[in-house]
């Protein structure tokens, strides 16, 4: 059985959508007919990935977002719904990831992760899921870590994030169902993005070591998860879950 486009008539909100996960998520939910609108404090690459999406005729348009911004995340919210029509599908791809030991990290490096990995998964999640209450129904898609799972080494500023981001989407999906929105996360393992440009080659090859599957996965590997949470009927009955492309790190 062939499938055809999957999210057509859908908007999909994507921030982080620039780079990485994000951008590959995109680039995939453009393909399968969604109008996607690219949120991003990295304007000019979220332009770029709104341009290669149109020219393989898909609808994208980029948009300048700090996520920790409550009032921009709101009013983003709200021209998307105004120039799109709706927003049906959020996927929270934005994020930080720097590494540093934990007997030396500083309360600015701690605060400021949060900030961005938790917080901004929060204030998306909360201007968003008003316009899915309104239609009765939605999909919203966090992106976690694996790490948030097993703990990482020099990692506790964003293991407690993304442990933060999992533990959020539990209590959103049992608050969200009545109105017909489903909330999910994704924990990727380790990812060959730009996110991962602040990781030394000694923690890499240590973590390498440690997989099953014996590398690292790519962008374009983890978005068709993304997918079948957005979609219909994939997505239908998964609501609080954590799904985990991880190269086999974690075996729950």
């Amino acid at each position: 059985m062939t499938l055809g486009p999957q999210l057509k008539g859908k908007t999909a909100v994507v921030t982080g959508g620039a780079s990485g996960i994000g951008a590959a998520i995109v680039s995939l939910f453009a393909q399968h007919g969604a109008k996607v609108a690219i949120a991003d404090l990295d304007f000019d690459n979220a332009k770029l990935v709104a341009e290669r999406c149109v020219a393989e005729g898909g609808v994208a348009k980029a948009w300048s977002l700090n996520v920790t911004d409550a009032q921009a995340t709101s009013l983003l919210m709200s021209e998307v719904a105004e120039e799109f029509g709706s927003i049906d599908i959020l996927v929270t791809a934005a994020g930080i990831l720097d590494q540093q030991d934990f007997l030396e990290m500083s309360e600015e490096t701690f605060d400021r992760t949060i900030a961005i990995d938790l917080k901004g998964v929060f204030l998306a999640g909360r201007y968003a899921a008003p316009y899915m209450v309104k239609q009765g129904s939605g999909r919203i898609i966090n992106i976690a870590s694996q790490t948030a799972i097993k703990g990482a080494v020099s990692l506790s500023h964003y293991v407690a994030a993304k442990s933060g981001v999992i533990g959020m989407t539990k209590s959103m999906a049992l608050e969200l169902a009545q109105y017909g929105i489903l909330v999910n996360a994704i924990a990727p393992g380790p990812i060959e993005t730009p996110l991962f440009d602040g990781i030394t080659q000694e923690w890499r090859n240590a973590k390498k070591k440690e997989l099953p599957l014996g590398r690292f996965g790519r962008a374009e590997e983890v978005a068709p998860t993304a997918l079948l949470l957005a979609s219909s009927p994939g997505g239908d009955i998964y609501t609080g879950q954590t799904l985990g492309p991880n190269s086999g790190d974690v075996m729950p």
